[in-house]
């Protein structure tokens, strides 16, 4: 197969997803109107603040990418790129973007409430408080596996801490111009391109070199900050220039695996159980699930779009772009993954490793050790890619692989600080009942600077070891269980509410829960072990949460069954006349 062929391949199913099936659910299902939007109605300058619906496809793609649709086709061709790439497409296309989308406008229509708000409004009052608290266990793990990710990432490359840095001064900068000063998009747009391209270059002249630990303390330090302040300080502008960056990265790199013409240089299909997770035989179904997330399917998307996207949202109609189409652009992300690693990436290998990869079995039993050799996954995928754009488009070497890994690391650091404002959020919903019984000491819990701090420090302590490849699977298993609940939850908005049919979101619900709930189970008994003989107590923190999740996990899907034949009370949406 030619990458050229896989890249056109994935770019034209995009986008007749987007307007034949992306329109029909919008105009068909949803029915947008033109009625104002929580950010207009209830704007209050820190969460409720209405964005151009280009900066808030930055802010929510980034948000939503992070480092997933990158790591987990890089681990996940261990069963070969056919393998990786059907479950990223077929995901995308009857899971992800449906759950995407319906999440964030099933969010709009109560006030930009969370989803797990939504859950206990459409299902039952309690199923809203018991997905709370299943949220919360997976914002610690989604925090302790980007952590981890990106500290092992500015350690190996040193120059990408620097551009990084850069850009947040450059994004602080882009809002004072477009909030304060009222200056164009236009201008706003020249100015983060040139501040982008500065930023990188700078990062090769002057790379920051620390160690992983200090590392996590910055990080611990930054997402209680970025976190807290209101959105349109950094959250906005940094995640618009994060669509430039995200724009930029994804021409460059389409246009030069359009023009490799090269054939893929890794096996198609090596074996349905090949050691992936904890050097354990990983059978492909249902193990996958933990492994590539969030370029196929993630439920922390609807804790985005429900919880950051639905509070910025202009107008109802811009939903569809923001919302269904980022998690399009995320899937077409993971197909130049596989492309660039397909094209380019067997060439990087140090031959001592490579000699052992002749074959689909060698390749399989030796790739995630050739991966740790380049940096884990994401330096893997950086250097492929800037190989890639360097050898068919002719762009210096160093600059695209510092650009790549540009790309992981301000979507990891994006999901980190966005995650730990929804842990935010979801920690203050869950003190909810003690408003009235203590209210001093719910008032404390819930300031949103304490409240930062909690789920920081939880997420920070599980990702100290820097053991990505324990905390990825439990939070790729645990982000995937929560899209099957979230798309139980927005079938029943759209069947309660709606009144329409929701077969084509339950039945991928249902598949989807099936699945994840063996991968978990399957987690604990053959990985978890060999964890906790490694790290007892990162392993049997690890255990604890999978299990108490997977307990979650079925009371939510009985709470949904046995609410089927219940009505919704009506909802008047706030600030309306």
């Amino acid at each position: 197969m030619q990458v050229t062929v896989l890249v056109i391949a994935g770019l034209v199913l995009y986008v007749l997803l987007y307007f034949l099936y992306g329109r029909y659910l919008a105009n068909r299902v949803v029915e947008v109107s033109d009625e104002p939007t929580p950010a207009v109605r209830l704007y209050d300058g820190v969460d409720f603040v209405p964005a151009n619906k280009y900066v808030l496809f930055g802010h929510h793609f980034a948000s939503i990418a992070g480092a997933g649709p990158i790591v987990g086709p890089a681990i996940g061709i261990a069963w070969g790129w056919v393998p990786a790439l059907l479950w990223v497409w077929l995901g995308n296309i009857f899971i992800g973007a449906v759950h995407d989308y319906l999440s964030l406008m099933s969010s709009v229509r109560y006030d930009g409430h969370s989803i797990q708000w939504v859950a206990g409004r459409v299902l039952k009052k309690r199923t809203g408080y018991i997905f709370a608290i299943f949220i919360f266990f997976v914002l610690v793990l989604v925090v302790a596996a980007f952590g981890a990710v990106l500290g092992k990432l500015f350690v190996k490359i040193p120059a990408v801490p620097t551009s990084y840095l850069i850009k947040i001064v450059g994004a602080l900068i882009l809002g004072v111009l477009l909030y304060r000063m009222r200056v164009s998009l236009f201008v706003g747009t020249i100015f983060a391109a040139i501040w982008l391209a500065l930023s990188i270059w700078l990062g090769k002249a002057v790379p920051i070199k620390a160690s992983y630990h200090v590392w996590m303390v910055v990080f611990f330090i930054y997402i209680v900050v970025a976190a807290s302040i209101p959105v349109h300080v950094l959250l906005q502008p940094r995640d618009y220039m994060n669509a430039l960056l995200l724009v930029g990265g994804l021409i460059l790199g389409g246009l030069a695996a359009i023009f490799s013409f090269k054939s893929m240089s890794i096996p198609a299909f090596t074996s349905f159980t090949p050691k992936v997770v904890a050097g354990q035989p990983s059978p492909f179904w249902p193990t996958v699930v933990l492994i590539i997330a969030c370029g196929s399917l993630s439920g922390f998307h609807s804790l985005v779009a429900s919880g950051t996207s639905s509070k910025q949202l202009s107008k109802e109609v811009e939903g569809l772009f923001v919302g269904y189409g980022s998690m399009l652009a995320e899937g077409f992300l993971s197909t130049i993954v596989v492309a660039c690693i397909g094209a380019y990436g067997m060439t990087l290998i140090p031959k001592e490793l490579a000699a052992k990869m002749g074959d689909a079995a060698g390749f399989a039993a030796n790739i995630l050790a050739a991966e740790k050799k380049l940096g884990g996954p994401a330096g893997f995928f950086a250097k492929s890619y800037g190989a890639t754009v360097h050898n068919v488009l002719g762009l210096p070497l160093q600059f695209m692989v510092i650009l790549a890994s540009m790309w992981v690391a301000s979507f990891a650091m994006t999901t980190l600080d966005t995650t730990n404002r929804l842990a935010r959020y979801t920690f203050a919903e869950l003190l909810e009942p003690f408003e009235e019984k203590l209210p001093g000491l719910y008032q404390f819990f819930t300031n949103r600077w304490v409240a930062s701090i909690v789920p920081a420090a939880l997420g920070i302590f599980l990702a100290w070891t820097g053991a990505w490849h324990v905390v990825w699977p439990a939070f790729s298993g645990a982000n995937q269980m929560l899209a099957s609940v979230a798309l139980l939850t927005v079938a029943a908005w759209v069947v309660k509410v709606r009144k329409r049919s929701g077969a084509l979101v339950v039945l991928p619900a249902f598949f989807l829960w099936v699945t994840v709930s063996a991968a978990l189970i399957w987690y604990v008994i053959k990985a978890v072990p060999v964890f906790i003989s490694k790290n007892p107590m990162q392993g049997y923190i690890i255990a604890a949460v999978v299990i108490i999740m997977l307990i979650l996990n079925v009371v939510l899907l009985v709470d949904y069954l046995s609410s089927k034949g219940e009505e919704v009370e009506s909802y008047e949406p706030k600030g309306t006349a």
